[in-house]
Parts: C-alpha cells; sequence; structure tokens
C-alpha cells in the first residue's frame, strides 16, 4: 500500500511532459491560424486582381467607338468582345480563371434617373445584362459623370464592367464555403458617345 500510495505521489508531483502535453493542446490552433492565414493571403491576391481586371475591362473597352467615319477606332464586334474580355484570363494568373464570371455592358441613361441596358456581353452563358431593360444608377450619378443636361433627347452611354470570382479556401471551405468577390466599374467612352456592338445602337 505504501509503495502504491507513493508511486501516486511521485506522479502527482512529476513536472515532466507538462511541456508536450501543452504543445498538444495549443497545436490545432495554431495550425488553424496558418493555414487561416494561407488562405486570407490567396484571397487578398485574388481581390486584387478581380479589381484590376474589372478597371482593365472598362478601361478597354470604352476606346471603341460608334463606328462612325471621324472615329479614330472601330465599333466592337463578338469576336473583339470576346478578345477584350479574355484578358481576364491574363491578369487573374496565376489563379484560374474558372471560377470567375464578366460582364461589359454598356448603358444608357436618358435622364437623371431613368437608364437601360444598351448592350451586354458576358463569355458565360446567362450571365450578360438582359438588353433594354431598366437599370438602376446610383443616386446622382448621371449629373455627375453625365453633366446635368442628359435628356431623352441626348442620352449619356456609360461602359459598366463587372467581374465576380468564387474563391474555396483551400483548407478553411468547411468553416466558410465558397466565398464571392465582386467588383465593378462605369467608365465614359473616350473617342466617341458611344460604343457599337454588333450594331448597337445603329447611332448615338
Amino acid at each position: 500500500m505504501k509503495t502504491l500510495s507513493g508511486n501516486l505521489r511521485r506522479f502527482a508531483d512529476s513536472r515532466r511532459g507538462v511541456a508536450a502535453l501543452e504543445f498538444a493542446m495549443i497545436m490545432p490552433v495554431i495550425l488553424l491560424l496558418f493555414l487561416g492565414t494561407f488562405d486570407a493571403g490567396n484571397g487578398i491576391a485574388i481581390y486584387a486582381k478581380v479589381r484590376a481586371a474589372t478597371y482593365a475591362l472598362g478601361a478597354i473597352t470604352n476606346q471603341y467607338s460608334d463606328g462612325s467615319a471621324t472615329a479614330l477606332t472601330p465599333p466592337i464586334s463578338t469576336s473583339t468582345m470576346t478578345t477584350i474580355t479574355s484578358a481576364t484570363t491574363a491578369i487573374l494568373a496565376p489563379y484560374s480563371s474558372s471560377p470567375a464570371t464578366v460582364v461589359v455592358s454598356q448603358i444608357k441613361a436618358t435622364s437623371a434617373t431613368q437608364a437601360t441596358v444598351n448592350w451586354s456581353y458576358s463569355p458565360t452563358a446567362g450571365q450578360a445584362l438582359t438588353q433594354n431593360h431598366a437599370f438602376t444608377l446610383p443616386t446622382g450619378f448621371v449629373a455627375n459623370s453625365c453633366g446635368t443636361g442628359v435628356s431623352s433627347s441626348n442620352p449619356c452611354y456609360l461602359i459598366y464592367a463587372q467581374v465576380s470570382y468564387t474563391f474555396t479556401p483551400t483548407f478553411g471551405a468547411f468553416l466558410t464555403g465558397p466565398i464571392s468577390l465582386s467588383d465593378s466599374i462605369y467608365t465614359t467612352p473616350r473617342v466617341s458617345t458611344c460604343v457599337q456592338y454588333n450594331g448597337t445602337p445603329s447611332s448615338c
């Protein structure tokens, strides 16, 4: 009995293995923090590329014209738009562009409060905006971007570029699931009043 009680007392007083036990307890937390930092870094990097791709799409598209004889650049065809939107793949590299959805549209504002989709293109089926449907612009946007003289007889055209990306964390997907990263930008045509796409609009 004395031997048993002595062994129990020595076991209770022993400090050997405490560090290993403490490390085993905090290791899962440290591992989660490390893997979470890896996922967060990838997410931030991809979001930065999404923003860069959105800007590039707007900046490239608004350099095309209405096809008039005096214009320095041509109008846009489907093949041209395919080339423009494919720039997203190069900008998103080395990340895959498969989870990305790209939409480039021209918005026609006919007053300070009314606008419609003039044309819209997306390489992904079913993602383009519906032509001639009403479009809601931010409050005061037309007056600040197109001037206060916009009316139904003098429409204002805007290029609207959108990029969205479904980011699936490598390690934290079981906690967060896929995360949607998106950005959009409005630009005004640079060389003509509007940008013509496949003959739309027939004139500005």
